[in-house]
């Protein structure tokens, strides 16, 4: 199952990028060649994937990461239009907190820490799940929240995703 679950999503992937290169949706040889590569990425990656590459072709799982994709998307454009004000005005209280998570497994812990670090003003430093914790360095700590008692002003509804992505 690890095998096929990282075949198909590969070979999706090259289909993605190689579309309309030559005018028709694919050549014969971009076909052929995705198989090839597809194959070689499945063989060489289904040990990492493990038991629960089924989650992966689960339809349910590509709708909710399509609905991530826009809450996402708003958490980082909102975060570019304060960094940019930040920069403006030249007012920051950068620093590291320490925020406590809900999450349960590695997959979650890397979904939300991804999320973070792609939001500008914030990166992920360290993800301790024995702590139930995420180190972050913040730009602006906003005055009260230098040991914020959840996610929320840190990550918005990251967390949240997180734990559905991940499950």
């Amino acid at each position: 199952m690890p095998f096929i679950a990282a075949f198909i999503w590969s070979y999706i992937l090259w289909l993605a990028l190689t579309a309309g290169t030559n005018g028709l949706l694919w050549s014969t040889q971009e076909l052929i060649a995705g198989v090839i590569f597809s194959a070689i990425v499945a063989y060489t990656t289904r040990n990492i994937i493990g038991e629960k590459a089924g989650r992966f072709l689960n339809p349910i799982k590509w709708l909710e990461w399509i609905a991530y994709i826009p809450v996402l998307f708003w958490g980082m454009t909102k975060a570019n239009f304060h960094v940019a004000w930040l920069v403006i005005t030249g007012k920051i209280r950068p620093g590291i907190v320490r925020v406590p998570v809900e999450l349960e497994n590695d997959a979650q812990y890397t979904i939300m820490s991804n999320s973070i670090t792609l939001t500008p003003g914030t990166l992920t430093i360290d993800a301790c799940p024995e702590e139930k914790a995420l180190y972050v360095h913040w730009i602006d700590i906003p005055p009260g929240l230098e040991k914020p008692e959840s996610s929320e002003p840190v990550a918005g509804p990251f967390e949240k995703w997180a734990r559905r992505l991940g499950r």
